[in-house]
């Protein structure tokens, strides 16, 4: 008597999940081409990926800001060279005639270079690995945690150089060097250097208002990362931007 035989199928049909069946397999692209697909298959751009895209574009807008700032130095030097003709004796005579620095700046610029450390900090904290690993674990949130008060304290000291400098102006302005029709060229180039300068950092605190609400808002950790790095080196081009400038006020004069 034949003997019957049940074929074994080639593959198992997939029923829907949850009642019974095999679940659905995410097989990977193989690329339409030949050889296994685990060999052509391409993981997507990661987060060290989107790090490295914002910095590039942060790095080209701070690359204009700095060149703005040199145009600015090289104008107070050529400004500087400048002559005018004396009416009396008929010759060719200097206009320049330099300032006494308020002496606040020293202080600006000390506060301001704290502001920096401050932000560098912040900016570690938010890439120290083993507290990004508990994040990303879930077992809270280290990095934020330890971030958010250097992010303030760079907000604090911000604010406090633009308030210092809005001192060293009301002083300088006493010493009869206000900025009018009848300021002198050194004067009148001291409230644009130090004008352009706040109106920068002013945008660095409006990013770091919105770095602290990012902070709060973001859910992955990456972004997190990204906006604590981009605002970071804003803060410190700023400040390499202030100690040029204020050199060449201090020795170029």
């Amino acid at each position: 008597m034949p003997s019957s035989f049940t074929p074994t199928p080639t593959e198992t049909e997939r029923k829907e999940p949850g009642i019974g069946g095999k679940p659905p397999v995410d097989r990977r692209p193989t690329g339409g081409g030949g050889g296994s697909g685990d060999d052509d298959w391409k993981p997507s751009h990661g987060p060290r990926e989107l790090l490295y895209r914002i910095r590039a574009l942060v790095f080209c807008a701070l690359a204009g800001d700095m060149t703005f700032f040199i145009a600015l130095v090289m104008l107070f030097y050529a400004r500087q060279a400048g002559t005018r003709m004396d009416p009396e004796t008929m010759r060719q005579v200097g206009d320049w005639h330099p300032i006494l620095l308020p002496p606040i700046l020293y202080l600006n610029t000390a506060v301001l270079l704290l502001s920096s450390l401050t932000m560098e900090r912040a900016r570690r904290h938010i890439f120290r690995e083993i507290d990004v690993l508990e994040e990303w674990l879930g077992m809270g949130k280290p990095a934020l945690r330890r971030t958010l008060p250097w992010v303030g304290a760079t907000l604090m000291l911000g604010g406090l150089f633009l308030a210092g400098q809005w001192m060293a102006w009301q002083q300088l302005s006493a010493q009869g060097f206000a900025f009018d029709r009848f300021a002198t060229p050194a004067s009148y180039f001291f409230y644009v250097i130090t004008g352009l300068h706040a109106i920068h950092l002013l945008l660095g605190l409006l990013a770091l208002l919105a770095c602290l609400g990012f902070l709060g808002w973001f859910k992955r950790v990456d972004l997190r990362q990204v906006t604590v790095d981009a605002t970071a080196w804003y803060w410190h081009a700023m400040g390499v931007a202030w100690l040029i400038l204020f050199a060449v006020l201090v020795l170029g004069q």
